[in-house]
């Protein structure tokens, strides 16, 4: 082997103790010396919080739907916990989710979805946009249990396409938390990791937490000055082909131990250096011991108190800001749970919840459609929908709280609370409620409402209240008029899911859909764009048909 000439001097240059041997090699002195000229991008991340059985629209969306919006527009719905973080909210309105169940689901020509089940279906094809197998196009083909309850998406789910490629370094997998901390079922599963194969991530934060500590900074926080030279550097990516060349040079043997010694430093503090990754955040955030297991009177309950302070949401709010500061992950979801009762939650009457939250959806105490309104129902639903709000406002906030060199960790995410559905009596997936927190570095505009539909600021809120509220019973024929008209507010959520993965550096194929080694911007996602499509499965369609291709504007203001 050729013997090249080799400066021995380790250059040590230190965050943490990271290392970096800029002298040692001249290219890698001169890769550095390029990266400290160029502008270097912090992490993007998406980072999801998922509720079932949706809301009540007309308590719930602003007045306007296409413009600036302040605190006050918030502070009149039930979205007033985020009065306060207005500036950095944007309501995605017009838009639908695909796959949806209806009673007239039995042919082609008046079909909106498959036929297997309102809830199955909705979630197995909410974050795939992909039809959900067995098929059935009976709508009320109850005895096939294959079909109603164990139905699961022929595809990937959003979460999956996109770690593959931005969580890379830690095998492409998502951190996926549910916040119950017990499994879902078919009826209730969001996630999937590959053809009808559910995904269960994590339902114990102290796993979480402790796959964290490893990664906090020592010696103090990071300045300003510091995370500005070497933010987004991946010690590793920075030197690993000059390494692999290094260790095939003949060299001394005082050199091969240093080299060896360097090699394992590499790996032990090779990750990107971020500025608010220290312990003593995570104290700040509420990450304590007492909060981390389940325990006292609220370690089953979700929107109990567990040890100390935190209700069981916050806990996992908490894990989720950490580790996006922690860049140990930029895919993460926060999935609440279905058929769950929210126990702890105070009525207006100073009661508790006993009801189940989606019996409570069809305002019966039960899953049928349509009958007899369960007295004082309307102010459980109301209930819910304010603390998932409240939940979700705690989580802008604590992302908002971490700096990130000049900006803060939320302006670099995309925080987006999805819902199941929209009104969840009417189980209709049209004028679906969104909210998207962060530009993710500027690749959204924030700030108010940008109906996508077709720029109007007077878009239905629905009518969720149409019954009810007086104890009046919903007639069987009647319960679509608490949802949004159908053909009102139908633009595809695939062109969303789009946004959201280019916003996180998510690369296409020439096709346009999501591939590992890419180079284009992602323009299709899912099997159809069409809900009507999804009606007869999987054999509706192949190759898959996307009739909008492409993402919606988000980020030019609304005038």
């Amino acid at each position: 082997m050729k013997k090249y000439p080799l400066n021995r001097r380790l250059f040590l240059r230190g965050l943490g103790g990271a290392a970096v041997a800029a002298p040692f090699l001249p290219s890698i002195a001169e890769r550095q010396a390029k990266a400290q000229g160029a502008p270097v991008t912090d992490p993007r991340r998406l980072i999801v919080m998922f509720t079932h059985y949706g809301c009540l629209t007309n308590r719930w969306f602003p007045a306007v739907s296409h413009g600036p919006l302040g605190a006050a527009d918030y502070a009149a719905t039930n979205l007033a916990p985020l009065a306060d973080h207005a500036a950095k909210i944007l309501l995605p309105r017009g838009i639908r989710a695909m796959n949806q169940w209806h009673a007239n689901n039995r042919n082609a020509s008046t079909a909106v979805g498959q036929g297997n089940d309102p809830h199955t279906q909705v979630v197995g094809s909410y974050f795939t946009c992909q039809p959900v197998t067995p098929n059935t196009d009976d709508p009320f083909d109850l005895n096939n249990t294959a079909a109603k309850f164990n139905a699961l998406p022929i595809g990937r789910s959003l979460d999956h396409i996109a770690a593959e490629q931005v969580n890379a370094a830690n095998g492409g997998t998502p951190l996926f938390m549910r916040v119950s901390g017990g499994r879902d079922n078919n009826q209730t599963g969001i996630s999937f990791s590959a053809a009808e194969e559910p995904f269960p991530g994590i339902g114990e934060p102290d796993q979480v937490f402790s796959s964290l500590t490893g990664l906090f900074q020592s010696g103090g926080e990071v300045t300003p000055d510091d995370y500005a030279a070497i933010k987004g550097q991946s010690i590793v990516d920075l030197v690993k082909d000059d390494l692999t060349t290094l260790e095939g040079f003949d060299m001394s043997a005082s050199d091969k131990q240093k080299l060896a010694a360097w090699k394992e430093l590499l790996h032990t503090t090779g990750g990107i250096v971020t500025q608010a990754c220290t312990a003593d955040q995570a104290t700040a955030l509420g990450l304590v011991a007492s909060e981390l297991t389940r325990g006292g009177g609220g370690g089953d309950n979700v929107a109990g108190k567990v040890n100390a302070t935190m209700d069981w949401g916050d806990v996992f709010n908490a894990l989720a800001a950490l580790s996006a500061a922690c860049d140990s992950s930029r895919v993460i979801f926060i999935k609440y749970p279905g058929n769950y009762v929210l126990r702890s939650l105070t009525l207006s009457d100073g009661s508790a919840i006993t009801m189940e939250n989606h019996n409570a959806s069809h305002r019966i105490n039960g899953a049928g459609m349509g009958g007899n309104c369960v007295g004082g129902v309307m102010d459980i639903l109301n209930t819910i929908d304010q603390f998932y709000a409240q939940k979700f406002a705690n989580l802008v906030g604590m992302l908002d709280s971490l700096p990130e060199g000049d900006r803060t960790v939320l302006d670099n995410s995309a925080a987006v609370w999805f819902q199941e559905l929209s009104d969840g009596n009417a189980h209709n997936l049209n004028n679906l409620p969104i909210v998207h927190a962060g530009s993710c570095g500027d690749a959204f505009w924030t700030g108010g409402a940008i109906n996508v539909e077709d720029g109007s600021a007077s878009l239905t809120p629905g009518d969720s209240d149409k019954y009810c509220n007086g104890q009046d019973n919903i007639p069987i024929g009647e319960v679509d008029s608490t949802g949004t008209a159908e053909g009102t507010a139908v633009a595809p959520i695939n062109k969303y899911f789009c946004n959201l993965l280019n916003a996180i550096g998510v690369k296409a194929d020439s096709s346009g859909f999501a591939t590992v080694g890419g180079t284009e911007e992602v323009t299709h996602f899912g099997m159809f764009d069409n809900t009507a499509d999804f009606f007869g499965g999987a054999s509706a369609g192949d190759p898959p048909v996307i009739n909008n291709p492409g993402q919606f504007d988000l980020k030019t203001p609304p005038v």
